[in-house]
């Protein structure tokens, strides 16, 4: 690769660069960094030049990465990542509950478990803020793109502190209003005949429901989504029968149990964190707080110190 500069890029450069990458155009990026465009594309043009090479073809469509953006765009996020969890270790003295701890976890469980367990947290260490990150995919705690993360699978990365809080399981569920207009199936056999909410494209569960029965493909479901939390949502407003964490419905009066032998799946549950930060008071509060909680909420107890149902 030839250089045209003798000094190393500037990070700012490299965080335009890949403000454009992942949002495809000079506008998304000015607006992901709250700058102005000209001052993304200078930014840009001034790497292209230390690199030599160019990173970006103009299309119809936007900009397009060239093969070396691609390449450098992984550098680049792992980088980000280090520079956001530096801020992080340096927002408090590492024997304070205080400053910020980034955590990630799953969608329906950041949206309907969590809340009222970092509530509970921040009343406990009110000097902490919490970043959450909503993502059904793994993100790398050992890249330090997380703190903390809640796994609904078993880790196998080395260097984490693991802790297992139990097994979702995951039921059907109907609202009562559906329930007294449309009755319940007696059979699994008798659910393809009913309104049903289910996934559009997720693989792993599609895969869940077919197993249970053939019938229960795709264009079995009234209501498609990937969205778990659009899912629930569906089943409170009477739209059908669908998967809803057991935790979850067995607390809400308006929910019924469908076929209440039948679990459809089970979720083995794990809070995680790189070993490295249990000498980090910030972090370690709130994994342990984590790791009490949600086995209580697995268990079936959350709830009961705020009154609210599960997931409320």
């Amino acid at each position: 690769m030839k250089w045209m500069s003798r000094s190393a890029p500037d990070w700012d450069d490299q965080r335009a660069f890949l403000a454009v990458l992942e949002t495809g155009s000079l506008s998304g990026a000015a607006r992901r960094l709250g700058v102005a465009q000209p001052t993304v594309r200078h930014r840009v043009e001034a790497l292209e030049r230390a690199l030599g090479q160019a990173l970006f073809t103009r299309s119809t469509n936007g900009l397009v990465p060239t093969e070396l953006a691609q390449r450098l765009g992984a550098h680049a996020r792992a980088m980000e990542s280090a520079s956001q969890a530096f801020v992080r270790a340096a927002s408090a003295a590492p024997d304070r509950v205080a400053g910020s701890v980034r955590l990630s976890a799953a969608e329906m469980v950041g949206v309907e478990v969590l809340p009222p367990i970092l509530a509970a947290l921040r009343r406990r260490h009110p000097a902490l803020a919490v970043e959450l990150s909503l993502t059904n995919a793994a993100e790398d705690v050992l890249a330090q793109e997380v703190d903390i993360a809640v796994r609904m699978h078993r880790p196998s990365q080395a260097a984490l502190v693991a802790r297992c809080i139990g097994t979702v399981r995951i039921g059907f569920f109907a609202h009562r209003r559906y329930a007294e207009r449309r009755g319940l199936p007696r059979s699994r056999e008798e659910l393809a005949g009913f309104d049903l909410i289910g996934p559009d494209r997720a693989g792993p569960d599609l895969r869940v429901l077919a197993a249970l029965d053939p019938l229960l493909g795709r264009d079995a479901f009234a209501l498609r989504t990937d969205s778990h939390p659009a899912q629930l949502a569906a089943v409170r407003a009477g739209l059908g029968i669908g998967p809803v964490h057991l935790a979850i419905g067995q607390c809400e009066p308006d929910l019924v149990r469908v076929l209440p032998e039948l679990v459809l799946h089970g979720f083995e549950t794990w809070v995680v964190m790189h070993e490295d930060l249990r000498r980090e008071a910030r972090v370690r509060a709130v994994f342990e707080h984590l790791v009490e909680r949600l086995t209580r909420y697995v268990a079936g107890e959350e709830g009961a110190e705020s009154g609210e149902p599960a997931g409320r």
